[in-house]
């Protein structure tokens, strides 16, 4: 019998279906639009942290959920950074404050979620792996943003912003990517992908 954290014996070898194709693609799509009010965000709470600008970080998490989400739903190499340059791609062309920025930053948070599948060999899709995903989103996120954004943030504010990048990434990424996969996958909506037929096969034995 399939282990629950292990994923189909094809899967790392085979390519996109049409359904992974476009439950990628939607996932991107979908959260390339909510970008739009979510980066409103930033402004709402300017007030809040002001006297501390590495508060900001603990936002992070939420831009690196279209990357954990495609990669534990759809399970296929290269699905979390597709889906997370889509998001990110489709923001900027929207109208995302950040421009070209926003395009680079889906490159950085879509590759580190990536990593942490392919480090596992596309194997393993558990509460860990997804939380690893979103700190090393949360990483070069973090390297891309002080390079292009916060140069002059002095150094123990950069590392404070860094310590809430990590924590927003594990828990908003991580852990609200790793429930909402399994939320789904109780409704029956991912049957027809790994995530879904894992779940079947968990609840036969």
């Amino acid at each position: 019998m399939t282990s629950t954290t292990t994923h189909d014996t094809d899967a790392a070898r085979t390519g996109f279906r049409t359904v992974d194709l476009l439950v990628t693609v939607g996932i991107g799509v979908a959260f390339g639009v909510a970008f739009l009010g979510y980066g409103q965000l930033y402004t709402l709470i300017d007030p809040l942290t002001a006297a501390f600008k590495p508060a900001e970080g603990i936002l992070a998490g939420i831009w690196f959920l279209p990357a954990v989400l495609a990669g534990l739903i759809v399970r296929r190499p290269g699905a979390a950074l597709l889906a997370e340059m889509i998001a990110a791609v489709l923001s900027m062309l929207l109208g995302s404050p950040w421009g070209w920025g926003t395009a680079i930053s889906g490159l950085m948070q879509g590759g580190g979620v990536e990593l942490a599948f392919l480090l596992t060999r596309y194997r393993r899709f558990t509460l860990p792996v997804a939380m690893l995903g979103g700190v090393l989103a949360a990483l070069l996120e973090w390297g891309w943003e002080k390079a292009a954004y916060y140069m002059e943030m002095s150094w123990p504010y950069s590392l404070a912003m860094l310590a809430f990048f990590l924590l927003s990434g594990a828990v908003l990424c991580g852990v609200l990517g790793h429930a909402a996969t399994r939320a789904l996958a109780a409704t029956g909506a991912l049957d027809a992908l790994p995530a879904g037929r894992e779940r079947a096969e968990r609840n036969r034995v």
